[in-house]
């Protein structure tokens, strides 16, 4: 058991450096390059580099992006809203992740010519690395962040709300803004990869697709091994094979896709001849708990 857990942290560590290489080398490697800004916090971050580095002329260093020091300071008011909803563990990841992803935006180097020129390709390659970056960090249990922190908090006392829904918000608040300060493509093609981005998210973090599963099953004792190892509600109902005139029992419950591995683990364990109907991308109306971490 205990080499099973060791291996899960290990697993989410490697994910969350992944993620945050992802997402710095989508914004660093595609975005920049072009001159197009990234939303949420990024965005943000972006926005004051150009402010420090282009009207106050403050000197850049060599080898050293500002956007990474700013992005992690402007992140330090939301680590009392991570600690107050969602605990000390996902806090204490959650400013891990931060620094990783702050010092990869700083140390990855912007190509000083563009990868890909074309604007909307660069927009859509680049919001998909993000995105999916983005999205990996929060399937291990972590965030990164600024609008994720944001997202996480309002899925968590809001269960049909969706993270990468509060960085297209903030994101369309900030184009806006730039609309008064750049051409109308640069901040079309801005929206464009913040919408990618936030796509990207959404697919990733399975935590956020809900599903109803059918058990059929004739052996007892399944409901609870699902109430008391995955902690979810089941309901159950009597039921009959039309072929076999046999009773059986109909387990539902509804579960987040990051849970059916385990789910099909305790159903092999209890009844490996069980019958199971997975349904996806379900609306629930009600109380259903979300979780960001095991």
């Amino acid at each position: 058991m205990e080499m099973e857990l060791n291996k899960k942290k290990v697993e989410r560590i490697l994910m969350t450096i992944a993620g945050n290489v992802l997402y710095a080398g989508g914004v660093n490697l595609m975005i920049n390059p072009i001159h197009l800004y990234s939303g949420g916090f990024t965005g943000i971050a972006q926005l004051i580099r150009l402010f420090l580095t282009g009207f106050l002329h403050i000197p850049e260093i060599p080898g050293l992006d500002y956007m990474g020091i700013i992005y992690f300071a402007i992140n330090i008011p939301l680590f009392f809203m991570a600690y107050k909803v969602m605990g000390r563990k996902f806090c204490i990841t959650t400013l891990i992740s931060i620094a990783m992803a702050s010092a990869f935006l700083a140390v990855i180097p912007v190509p000083a010519v563009p990868i890909v020129d074309d604007r909307i390709l660069a927009s859509v390659v680049g919001g998909l690395g993000s995105g999916v970056g983005a999205g990996l960090v929060l399937r291990a249990g972590s965030s990164q962040g600024g609008q994720d922190v944001i997202g996480v908090c309002l899925a968590k006392t809001h269960p049909n709300f969706k993270v990468g829904t509060i960085g297209i918000i903030i994101s369309i608040c900030i184009y806006t803004i730039c609309l008064f300060i750049y051409d109308i493509p640069t901040v079309l093609y801005s929206i464009i990869f913040a919408v990618v981005t936030g796509l990207g998210i959404d697919r990733v973090h399975v935590q956020n697709i809900k599903q109803e599963c059918m058990i059929f099953t004739k052996k007892p004792g399944l409901s609870d091994a699902i109430l008391h190892d995955l902690n979810r509600g089941v309901t159950v109902w009597d039921g009959v094979g039309a072929y076999t005139g046999e009773d059986t029992q109909v387990l539902v419950t509804v579960i987040s896709k990051y849970e059916e591995p385990h789910l099909k683990e305790i159903i092999a364990k209890h009844d490996e001849n069980a019958f199971m109907i997975i349904s996806d991308n379900i609306r629930v109306v009600g109380l259903f708990q979300k979780r960001f971490t095991e």
